[in-house]
């Protein structure tokens, strides 16, 4: 009985003086406006609607908007009238005003329609409510407004924008507002020299999304006359037969124009003779003599002068009719002062382009660089200083790749294992660069060809145990999340903080190798022994001893280079292979037993293979077998490298 009661008080409520209240509210009487399209809720007839709601400057719009868009907007079936909603059970609402947000009652729903927008017309709304969330108190709200604009701008945007900004407190937001206004100024501004001086701004600029909205101020249409037309919206002429329009592409447009006959194809063309051959001719011409085209031609066109055909035009005819005409670009996306200016603002955004794509190329080149002085500063002490030839190098760099693996499989905390699994990395590839030491490399000193096939044959061993240990499958070596990511300096040239900390891995490296070489004993008596090794040994110094750890030194940092290299790339037991060459190539191009010839080397190839590469962007196969065979030309007219040895090292 309670209930019913409340239903007959809601009831008589809704019947009241309010309603008609209510009615006469200007966000009703707008609403009431545009029922008819409200109740339809079609994408293609809803816009006017929105529209009006937007615009109509009514603060109770926006509560409109959003109730409509999220489903809570339902209207009286008796009397028109809209109202928002919400559900208190199956069969009841309480329904609130929209004029000033008061409820009105509890009532059952028997009497009101759900408007129930699509994902269309949501859209729609969501467009339109943008300039309300603009000046919303909640700066998160107001980024979500400038994303949405960003996603997709319309020309309502430009002035809710420009409403905004002077209110705006937040610098980053007001910056970004800003250069949105800008933006939607040279697309939907109102005269030509507001467009023009948002143009003109932008001049220089990286932004992709100023050039997404310059390019289409330079569409053009090709058109064709028998004149040049003097119009100051004429870009370039086209020469027919060239890239940019061909002879047919050309003749399409004057048939399109009106300005020549349809051609026809040859297929359609003896399709037409065959069909029309009476008594051996064709058009009184004799079949026996249409063996050319011309003569085909001929026969054609008599047929058509009898009317059984439909005329075309002759390949001569083309001919005419092409070069007959001129052929050229008119501007139609925008006014020609408009499009000077987009032209000025994107050919010195070219330049801009261009250089920081030197810059971006630059840091690809020094990036791969210093990989591959990691991977051959090992290579520069055992067969640069030592003159060993070590085909297993690579492995020793596969070897700390693996290292780095395995650590990471007992310590999670990846920045922890990194920081563990390189000295590990170290004393694994050094015991490994001992042991072969003493058990091959003591015994071939001197003998290069022995030295090749013995260590060559181990790098294929070491790869078939790696093989069987760890699989053929790719291992992860995953770096560090501080070194996610990739510095950002704008929208082209960027480098990832991986390779930046290649890049002072690599520099580090080169630090402690002069300072081992040049600042501690061990570095004095492998300088010792490599330039004389008697002398070394009748001053007490053991060139056995010396020899052994020099060359675990030189595989030791083989090692470590594998733990770095592996962050960049695959791990897998032939990582080492697709550095052995490049390993030798920076060794031999820099100067053999230098570490400023390797360093210099490294750059020297990267910097090569990057610019093959952007040559021939699409085989980088092709690129690294130019870059060989231009080292391979180096090396014969500098057969000692760019800092050659001198003296008594350089005899040794």
């Amino acid at each position: 009985m309670l209930r019913i009661a409340a239903f007959l008080v809601a009831c008589l409520t809704w019947m009241t003086p309010a309603s008609a209240q209510q009615a006469d509210a200007p966000i009703q009487q707008l609403l009431q406006t545009h029922s008819e399209i409200l109740l339809k809720s079609s994408r293609r007839t809803i816009g006017p609607a929105v529209d009006a709601l937007a615009n109509s400057g009514l603060p109770e719009a926006q509560t409109v908007l959003e109730r409509w868009q999220n489903k809570e907007m339902w209207v009286d079936e008796d009397s028109g009238l809209f109202v928002y909603a919400e559900e208190v059970d199956r069969d009841t609402l309480r329904i609130f005003d929209f004029a000033d947000g008061s409820e009105i009652g509890v009532v059952p729903d028997d009497g009101f329609d759900q408007l129930k927008p699509n994902s269309g017309i949501r859209g729609m709304i969501g467009t339109a409510l943008v300039q309300f969330q603009l000046s919303d108190p909640d700066p998160a709200n107001r980024a979500t407004a400038l994303d949405a604009i960003e996603r997709g701008a319309e020309e309502s945007h430009l002035a809710a924008l420009r409403a905004s900004i002077p209110t705006e407190q937040d610098e980053a937001l007001l910056q970004r507002k800003m250069r949105l206004e800008r933006l939607l100024t040279i697309r939907y501004g109102q005269t030509d020299a507001e467009r023009i001086e948002a143009i003109q701004h932008f001049d220089g600029d990286l932004g992709v999304d100023v050039r997404a909205a310059l390019n289409p101020l330079l569409a053009v249409r090709v058109e064709a006359a028998e004149a040049l037309p003097e119009d100051p919206d004429i870009g370039r002429v086209l020469q027919p037969g060239s890239e940019a329009l061909s002879r047919d592409d050309a003749y399409a447009l004057l048939v399109s124009a009106d300005l020549a006959q349809p051609r026809i194809s040859r297929a359609d063309k003896r399709a037409a003779l065959v069909a029309n051959i009476d008594g051996g001719q064709v058009a009184g011409v004799q079949v026996a003599t249409l063996d050319t085209e011309a003569a085909r031609d001929m026969a054609y066109a008599a047929l058509a002068e009898q009317g059984v055909v439909e005329a075309v035009a002759t390949e001569a005819e083309v001919d005419e009719r092409v070069a007959n005409h001129v052929f050229f670009e008119r501007f139609i996306g925008a006014p020609p002062e408009v499009v000077v200016a987009a032209q000025l603002a994107l050919a010195s955004i070219e330049n801009k382009v261009a250089l920081n794509q030197a810059v971006d190329l630059s840091l690809d080149a020094l990036s791969l660089a210093s990989i591959y002085f990691l991977a051959a500063i090992g290579l520069a002490i055992t067969f640069g200083v030592m003159g060993v030839i070590n085909m297993a190098h690579g492995e020793f760099i596969m070897m700390g790749a693996y290292t780095g693996y395995v650590v990471q499989l007992f310590i999670p905390d990846y920045t922890l294992s990194i920081l563990v699994a390189i000295p590990l990395a170290f004393m694994v590839t050094f015991g490994a660069g001992v042991t072969m030491e003493r058990l091959v490399i003591r015994w071939l000193y001197h003998r290069p060809l022995e030295t090749l096939l013995a260590t060559f044959g181990i790098s294929i061993a070491l790869q078939q145990i790696a093989k069987n240990i760890f699989g053929t499958q790719a291992r992860p070596l995953t770096a560090p999340g501080w070194l996610d990511g990739s510095l950002v300096i704008n929208d082209i040239v960027s480098i990832s903080y991986i390779r930046i900390a290649i890049f002072v891995l690599a520099l580090l490296f080169l630090a402690l190798f002069l300072f081992v070489m040049n600042r501690t004993r061990l570095g004095l008596e492998v300088r010792a022994v490599t330039q004389n090794p008697r002398m070394a040994a009748s001053m007490g110094i053991n060139p056995d001893k010396i020899n052994m750890l020099t060359f675990g030194f030189g595989s030791g940092i083989a090692g470590i280079a594998g733990v770095a290299i592996g962050l960049y790339a695959k791990v897998t037991s032939e990582m080492g292979s697709d550095y052995i060459v490049q390993s030798f190539m920076t060794v031999v191009v820099g100067g053999v037993g230098n570490i400023w010839g390797t360093l210099l080397g490294a750059t020297m190839v990267g910097f090569l293979q990057k610019g093959i590469e952007w040559l021939n962007p699409s085989n980088t196969l092709a690129a690294q077998t130019y870059m060989i065979l231009f080292i391979i030309l180096f090396i014969q007219f500098r057969p000692k490298g760019i800092i050659a040895l001198k003296g008594r090292a350089a005899e040794a």
